[in-house]
């Protein structure tokens, strides 16, 4: 197919990619590249089934060429980046989205949006499946990215309902591993950042709050099975082992090799306190289920920023 991926230079965007090129596709990637790197892509850059445009999907785009399928990645994803950019964050989530669905409508394309976890809040259902419609502070610090994907997935069901746009919504959580950048915020790269120069971890609040945390190598696959089949509604995509914020830098102290100390800085607002998908659906739907234990995909992440931070 020829696939036009928004947030190609990010994290998640950039495996995908990857991944689609393995599987003998041609991919155009677009990124406005403020958080996300060429980098990232340097690897794949002499493909000649893929070409980059720097382009921010808040402005309509048009690809000259045939198009089978839009993957609509580009958001600001962590805490850091969408609360010192929140209107930009929004405006990702509304006009970007919107570009890029037009864009597979125009073209008959069949369109993925990567929604999140966080349209669920600080869930009072526990662990969340796709029925439950979420606890969201629509005003708190956190709104411009949470409902920026909520606006997202109505939006999207909106093109599908109208125009028959074949569609696909996934509901991303917790995803860690290699090109993440190292200070965006989110624990992963942030417990990895401070073992790496030995300062000690950072946990906000007593740490007991859970998260469950997912390899992108597994979540790639799961991305790529949606992309390929009926389902139309929203599916959770993740890792249901959950367990709490100490636990997992008790984790990174072992892969670190150090027992780095701990420091309890205050909670930040509306920060989720138990965060953990119900991936029955996924299961059922997709057949499939995460397979990386947290020891190796940590490993892999260890050892990814530890040669970056030499080179």
């Amino acid at each position: 197919m020829h696939i036009v991926v928004s947030g190609a230079a990010g994290f998640i965007g950039s495996h995908l990619v990857e991944r689609l090129l393995a599987e003998n596709h041609s991919v155009v990637g677009l990124d406005n590249l403020i958080t996300g790197s060429t980098r990232n892509l340097a690897h794949i850059s002499d493909n000649p089934r893929f070409r980059f445009i720097q382009h921010d999907v808040t402005q309509p785009f048009e690809s000259g060429a045939r198009v089978d399928a839009v993957l609509h990645l580009a958001s600001l994803a962590s805490p850091k980046d969408y609360l010192t950019h929140p209107i930009e964050t929004l405006d990702v989530g509304s006009t970007g989205t919107r570009n890029m669905l037009e864009l597979a409508r125009r073209h008959g394309a069949r369109f993925l949006l990567t929604s999140t976890s966080e349209c669920y809040g600080d869930p009072l259902v526990h662990p969340q499946t796709e029925t439950y419609w979420g606890n969201v502070n629509p005003v708190g610090a956190r709104s411009c990215y949470d409902e920026s994907k909520r606006y997202a997935e109505a939006l999207t069901m909106a093109y599908h309902r109208v125009h028959g746009v074949r569609t696909n919504i996934v509901r991303i959580f917790n995803t860690y591993g290699p090109r993440m950048q190292l200070s965006d915020g989110r624990v992963v790269p942030a417990f990895i950042e401070q073992a790496l120069h030995g300062l000690p971890l950072t946990i906000f609040g007593d740490g007991k709050q859970t998260r469950s945390f997912c390899y992108v190598s597994d979540l790639v696959e799961g991305l790529y099975r949606l992309m390929s089949s009926g389902e139309r509604l929203p599916v959770n995509l993740g890792n249901p082992a959950e367990m709490t914020i100490l636990e997992f830098a008790q984790a990174v102290q072992k892969v670190a090799g150090s027992n780095l100390p701990i420091r309890h800085e205050p909670l930040p607002e509306d920060d989720p306190k138990r965060r953990r998908p119900d991936i029955t659906k996924a299961r059922r739907v997709l057949g499939w289920e995460p397979r990386v234990p947290l020891e190796e995909g940590l490993g892999e992440t260890w050892r990814y920023f530890r040669d970056l931070q030499s080179e």
